[in-house]
């Protein structure tokens, strides 16, 4: 039985943290690659990369990526040990750079990992729609079924995060195996220069579209950086979380290198760029037809659209928490950081991200906008440069983080780890900015170069005003920023120091 503020605070103790032990090693290491979408990698980004930069030696962009990339988890890994925090980036930037840079980090982590998750919409959207006329010959508008999907991913989204995990692996293993075999059916039937190491030699590199082909391969590897925001739910975050992140990068690096490096073998290296241009999005589909036959082919659209269907709930997991972690702390109402009493998921945090979901899809459908060509290319690009951005700073963040607590030398390698991916990050985010509207496909001195990643930078404006705000207003909340749990249990001791909870007698 408790009594008093003891009953209180425990109460209020379960809404303000998600339920602890709900996700183990596999279902997080599930989650986090479902966000990358393999299937949607392989049959999508390498086609547009191979067609539009005309860069050859993709394989090898995926390996010299993964190799910035785990320069850039060591820190982040090392950081997770010291801070369990559903809002993950922002925490961490709060917790080196003050709770300013932190309050905006969470803005520009909210906006882009929603406008990640909304796009994906768009490409479901128009994957079902373009199945129902092939299939069925009906005529879908794309806004309906990716309406509906919005309406299953709300459903799951409040569920326990363990049957979240159970989904998403099921689809990612499937669309996973599908893609190893045509990787395989591309290495057994070759085009006509055989089996070719071509694609790994470095001077296939060397062309004016290398930085963009930096930043649509990066964008392959996005949801390894999430392992984080599930420290709360894991049983020992302070294993699970960096290993889960390491494992990520690696299976993402071979996985990706050897489906681009198949690719290429199946055409010819000397062939590739041309057959991507000539057959665009359909160009797996087109040579795995050709060697595996049309039931293959229709599986393989099938089980593209469900993969698609898994990265949007993972996504939307990732919103919903980073939603959760700054209604804690009071960045956003209070009410968004509370989460479910019966499966311990921010319900509220998830609830929201639907609602953004539903405005953004219907715009987009009443504005008469391309599903592809705006809402995924236009919000995917948007989202990713804000996730860059985010790991730029966060690589500053952790070497000042640990700086301050006089460990610099203790954790020397792992800083000199987080300044090299800082640096390489930071060049890749320039050739963002500089090359935004081949990106988005957008005609050159187009405004579309700056309106939309000025969202990003809006978001970033908003949130640390919101933060300079609070630090005036309600400093002792303002101090709190990047606290987690850590600051629900300050404000408990605080109530209970000032004698302000009243006792409510007890219960059984």
């Amino acid at each position: 039985m408790l009594t008093g503020s003891e009953g209180i605070s425990t109460y209020k103790g379960q809404e303000r943290a998600l339920r602890a032990g709900r996700i183990g090693t596999t279902g997080l290491l599930l989650s986090v690659l479902a966000a990358g979408a393999p299937l949607m990698v392989v049959a999508g980004v390498m086609p547009t990369t191979y067609a539009v930069m005309g860069i050859v030696g993709q394989p090898l962009l995926f390996v010299l990526l993964a190799a910035v990339l785990a320069l850039f988890s060591v820190g982040y890994a090392e950081m997770s040990r010291h801070v369990h925090n559903a809002g993950a980036f922002y925490a961490y930037i709060s917790r080196g750079l003050g709770g300013t840079a932190g309050a905006a980090a969470s803005f520009v982590a909210l906006a882009g990992y929603s406008a990640l998750q909304v796009g994906v919409y768009g490409l479901f959207g128009y994957q079902v729609s373009a199945l129902a006329g092939q299939y069925l010959g009906a005529s879908l508008a794309w806004w309906v079924p990716a309406l509906a999907a919005v309406a299953v991913v709300a459903v799951l989204g409040a569920l326990k995060i363990d049957l979240n995990a159970k989904v998403i692996g099921v689809l990612l293993v499937i669309e996973c195996l599908f893609v190893v075999v045509f990787d395989v059916a591309f290495l057994a039937d070759p085009g006509p220069q055989g089996v070719s190491l071509e694609a790994f030699d470095p001077s296939t590199l060397v062309g004016a579209g290398l930085g963009t082909a930096l930043c649509f391969a990066i964008a392959a590897f996005t949801g390894f950086e999430q392992a984080p925001v599930y420290a709360e739910e894991t049983s020992s975050a302070q294993t699970v979380v960096g290993r889960v992140m390491f494992w990520a990068v690696g299976f993402s690096a071979v996985f990706y290198a050897l489906s681009s490096w198949a690719i290429g073998v199946a055409t010819g290296p000397d062939h590739v760029v041309g057959t991507a241009r000539d057959e665009g999005a359909g160009m797996i589909f087109v040579l795995s037809g050709e060697r595996l036959g049309p039931v293959f082919t229709d599986a393989l659209n099938v089980f593209f659209t469900t993969g698609i269907l898994a990265c949007m709930l993972s996504f939307h997991n990732v919103v919903a928490r980073y939603a959760f972690a700054m209604g804690r702390e009071g960045l956003l109402p209070r009410a968004v950081g509370r989460a479910s009493k019966s499966s311990g998921a921010p319900a509220i945090g998830s609830l929201l991200q639907t609602a953004v979901s539903v405005t953004v899809v219907g715009a987009f459908a009443l504005a008469g906008k391309d599903p592809v060509v705006h809402l995924f290319t236009w919000m995917g690009n948007v989202g990713a440069l804000g996730v860059l951005l985010l790991m730029v700073v966060t690589s500053v963040a952790i070497i000042v983080f640990f700086v301050r607590r006089g460990a610099a030398a203790a954790q020397a390698p792992r800083l000199v780890c987080s300044g090299l991916a800082g640096a390489a990050l930071l060049v890749i985010l320039c050739f963002a900015l500089a090359d935004f509207d081949v990106l988005v496909a957008a005609q050159p001195g187009s405004p579309l170069a700056w309106i939309l990643p000025g969202l990003i930078g809006a978001a970033a404006v908003v949130g640390a005003l919101h933060g300079l705000a609070l630090k005036l207003r309600r400093p002792e909340q303002y101090a709190r920023i990047g606290l987690g749990n850590e600051a629900f249990q300050l404000e408990i001791a605080a109530e209970r120091e000032a004698g302000r909870t009243a006792p409510v007698g007890t219960g059984g």
